[in-house]
Protein backbone atom coordinates (compact mmCIF):
# COMPACT_ATOMS: atom_id res chain seq x y z
CA UNK A 1 0.00 0.00 0.00
CA UNK A 2 2.85 2.43 0.69
CA UNK A 3 4.27 1.78 -2.77
CA UNK A 4 1.05 3.02 -4.37
CA UNK A 5 1.10 6.24 -2.38
CA UNK A 6 4.70 7.02 -3.25
CA UNK A 7 4.01 6.84 -6.99
CA UNK A 8 0.98 9.11 -7.01
CA UNK A 9 1.36 12.79 -7.66
CA UNK A 10 -0.07 15.35 -5.29
CA UNK A 11 -3.18 16.96 -6.72
CA UNK A 12 -3.39 20.60 -5.72
CA UNK A 13 -6.72 21.82 -4.47
CA UNK A 14 -7.75 25.11 -2.99
CA UNK A 15 -5.96 28.44 -3.08
CA UNK A 16 -2.52 26.98 -3.78
CA UNK A 17 -3.62 25.57 -7.11
CA UNK A 18 -4.71 28.93 -8.57
CA UNK A 19 -2.37 31.76 -9.50
CA UNK A 20 -2.63 35.17 -11.10
CA UNK A 21 -2.05 34.78 -14.82
CA UNK A 22 -0.06 38.04 -14.90
CA UNK A 23 2.26 37.95 -11.89
CA UNK A 24 1.85 34.44 -10.45
CA UNK A 25 0.61 35.53 -7.01
CA UNK A 26 -1.72 33.34 -4.95
CA UNK A 27 -3.15 36.19 -2.89
CA UNK A 28 -6.17 38.35 -3.62
CA UNK A 29 -7.20 36.38 -6.70
CA UNK A 30 -10.24 37.51 -8.69
CA UNK A 31 -11.70 34.45 -10.41
CA UNK A 32 -15.03 35.92 -11.46
CA UNK A 33 -15.68 35.81 -15.23
CA UNK A 34 -12.56 33.65 -15.61
CA UNK A 35 -10.23 36.61 -14.99
CA UNK A 36 -7.77 34.80 -12.70
CA UNK A 37 -5.98 38.05 -11.87
CA UNK A 38 -4.86 39.23 -8.45
CA UNK A 39 -6.47 42.44 -7.24
CA UNK A 40 -3.30 44.45 -7.84
CA UNK A 41 -2.96 43.38 -11.47
CA UNK A 42 -6.68 43.85 -11.99
CA UNK A 43 -6.47 47.51 -10.95
CA UNK A 44 -3.73 48.04 -13.55
CA UNK A 45 -5.54 46.44 -16.49
CA UNK A 46 -9.22 47.03 -15.61
CA UNK A 47 -9.71 49.85 -18.13
CA UNK A 48 -8.20 47.76 -20.92
CA UNK A 49 -10.62 44.96 -20.06
CA UNK A 50 -13.62 47.30 -20.25
CA UNK A 51 -14.35 47.84 -16.56
CA UNK A 52 -15.38 51.46 -16.05
CA UNK A 53 -15.13 51.93 -12.28
CA UNK A 54 -11.32 51.85 -12.26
Amino acid sequence: MNEKRMNTSISLKGKGSRVCRRCGSHRGLIRQYGLNLCRRCFREVANDLGFKKY
